[in-house]
């Protein structure tokens, strides 16, 4: 099974000159609690932005919701591409302790997201559980501690 097989197509994008505001406002829009950050020109992943980037390197400190994305998002983009296998997807999830990734196409382009939910409607429920469990385990760095762009792992 590939990765295109499983993955969410066609997520909401967002541009790191965006407020959070608005990128909060897509997350509502798509039902989803992460989105795709990429160039304005290119239109290439370059990070991350997630309703818990917004809670708690935002929110949490006070800052407004005219700060823009590039300030508090994961950076730089962990990704896969769609062709890969759904095995070599989960191992790169459980090395890195990521709940999901941003899927390219052979051009470098968003295609897509993959999350851990995803795959749990795909794999059997032992894979599943072992997926939950190894990106769930903390780590030694806190990530609320974490600066913005020490918080994404990349790929």
């Amino acid at each position: 099974m590939k990765v295109r097989d499983v993955m969410t197509k066609f997520p909401a994008v967002c541009t790191p000159d965006m407020p959070i505001e608005s990128a909060a406002r897509l997350m509502v829009n798509a039902d989803c609690g992460a989105i795709p950050v990429v160039g304005e020109v290119a239109e290439l992943p370059i990070g991350m932005i997630t309703d818990r980037d917004i809670v708690v390197r935002a929110v949490a400190l006070g800052r407004g919701p005219e700060i823009l994305v590039r300030e508090i998002m994961s950076s730089p983009a962990v990704t896969v591409t769609d062709d890969m296998g759904l095995r070599d997807c989960i191992d790169l999830l459980e090395s890195r302790q990521i709940r999901r990734a941003i899927v390219v196409d052979a051009t470098g382009r968003c295609v897509g997201i993959i999350a851990t939910a995803d795959i749990a409607q795909h794999a059997s429920r032992r894979k599943s559980g072992e997926l939950l469990e190894k990106v769930s385990r903390p780590s030694i760095t806190s990530t609320t501690s974490r600066s913005p762009g020490a918080a994404a792992r990349s790929h």
